[in-house]
């Protein structure tokens, strides 16, 4: 069946599948983990059971993105074995310590706290379940530093030495390795992404039950505090972004022609060129609408600064232009969606017509998924523009590969397919029940403005903790939060 088929093609196929799969999980409960800090530090602070109700509300789903995540994550490090066992020979003296200082030092804090944020608020203290969800939190920050740290090191190899046998060893200073060159613009870059990511989520889910009753506390919150998320966030995102462009046409300059399309160098001023169709055999991107001048004063800041092509190029270590250069489209485009949504929320606030707008709200629960296909999108623009290399420069991704034949390559892929698209979609199913039932305060059968949300958590109320308390609604419904 698959004899047709070229074994490194299935190879990179199922990698790209499987890592695009996983990348959606830690994509949302990065984000996810910070959020419910803050809710319960909230709730901590202003004994308010809204964010008590929240906390719980999002709990569940975060423990199914989590372990969803998890089991994605491991099926990837077999196929370093398997399908990439070149690579992992040569590169493991510098890979392998730092995925293990992922596993010991994020996973572990991860699943040690996790069952206590879970499980334990009736069983210990608040301030020591607040820590632990705190430290769950931290512990997939540290989770993202070390695998980001990897993949830059990848694209921008520095600190190693070359062993007799064509390994990859590490030099004199592991720092030197860790902090790579690319690695502090792609860590805050993919942080912020998976930040909005779970903005646009939340906001999303707000904006279905606003739809559905605008008076519903609960939904007024959420929907308040994520877009609040995103009018903060989305305009730092476009800022990092931008330094991470310009990092990279340091190091990775073929990288950012494919993304602007420029197969020719342009000695005085490159145009942006904001659509067209990339044709790498005749060499031009045909019918473009361009800017003249304007990719030099993003990349350069200077409107006549030169920038090089592809033409400079040997054809053979050229990326694929096209799936770059949309990939790149797609992640800026719905980055300055982003951003305009965080600005409409806050004409809406000044308005006083944040919950009174179902425009507003449909527009929020279009952009619900959004976060997804921006990080995706970026990911194919920095991997796939790295190729023909696997680490830039000095591996090619052809020779990373295992002596493997395509069959058997491509039924493990079919078994992945269908694997994955049963099991995940099915928990990918779940979540969405979970987010669609109404958040309410309390337990089911609870009424608002119960004792239910302190006594299930096992904290007696103190002077700031009124178990009559009730949100109410403002006096103006358009009334921010």
């Amino acid at each position: 069946m698959f004899d047709a088929f070229d074994a490194l093609l299935l190879a990179r196929i199922q990698f790209a599948f499987t890592v695009s799969f996983h990348f959606i999980f830690p994509a949302f409960s990065i984000g996810l983990a910070s959020y419910l800090a803050v809710l319960e530090g909230l709730w901590l602070k202003t004994g308010k059971p809204i964010y008590l109700d929240l906390f719980k509300f999002w709990l569940k789903i975060f423990a199914i993105t989590f372990a969803m995540g998890v089991v994605s994550g491991i099926v990837m490090s077999y196929q370093f074995g398997t399908n990439w066992s070149v690579f992992s020979d040569r590169a493991g003296p510098v890979i392998g310590p730092l995925m293990a200082y992922e596993v010991l030092t994020a996973f572990f804090l991860e699943a040690g706290f996790l069952g206590v944020m879970l499980f334990g608020m009736n069983k210990v203290g608040r301030k020591l379940h607040f820590a632990a969800t705190l430290m769950v939190a931290v512990g997939t920050f540290i989770s993202a530093f070390w695998i980001l740290s990897v993949n830059s090191w990848m694209q921008t190899p520095v600190g190693f030495e070359m062993g007799a046998n064509g390994q990859f060893l590490p030099g004199d200073s592991w720092w030197t390795i860790v902090f790579n060159p690319s690695f502090p613009y792609r860590l805050a870059h993919t942080l912020l992404a998976t930040y909005l990511t779970t903005a646009f989520v939340v906001g999303g889910v707000g904006a279905w039950h606003l739809l559905r009753d605008k008076t519903n506390l609960h939904a007024r919150k959420m929907f308040s505090m994520a877009l609040w998320m995103a009018a903060i966030v989305a305009p730092i995102q476009i800022f990092a972004g931008d330094l991470h462009g310009i990092n990279t046409l340091e190091h990775q300059p073929q990288k950012v022609m494919a993304m602007e399309g420029h197969y020719d160098s342009h000695p005085q001023g490159a145009p942006l060129i904001l659509f067209g169709i990339p044709d790498s055999e005749e060499k031009r991107v045909k019918y473009a609408v361009e800017i003249p001048k304007l990719s030099s004063l993003i990349l350069k800041h200077d409107l006549n600064a030169p920038l090089a092509g592809l033409d400079t190029i040997p054809d053979d270590e050229e990326p694929p232009v096209g799936i770059v250069f949309w990939s790149f489209r797609i992640m800026v485009g719905i980055g300055f969606a982003m951003l305009g949504m965080g600005m409409w929320s806050l004409f809406a606030r000044w308005r006083g017509k944040l919950y009174d707008w179902p425009l507003l709200h449909r527009a929020a629960l279009v952009m619900a998924p959004s976060g997804f296909v921006a990080v995706l999108a970026g990911w194919i623009t920095t991997e796939v523009g790295r190729q023909p290399w696997v680490i830039y420069n000095l591996m090619r991704t052809a020779d990373a590969a295992s002596p493997l034949d395509a069959p058997a390559v491509g039924a493990s892929l079919v078994a992945f397919v269908l694997v994955y698209f049963s099991v995940f979609g099915a928990g990918t199913w779940y979540i969405l029940r979970l987010m669609n039932q109404t958040p309410h305060t309390g337990e089911k059968g609870v009424k608002r403005g119960d004792t239910g949300p302190i006594r299930t958590a096992g904290i007696t109320p103190g002077p700031t903790q009124n178990p009559g308390h009730a949100e109410t609604l403002p006096r103006n419904r358009g009334e921010t939060e």
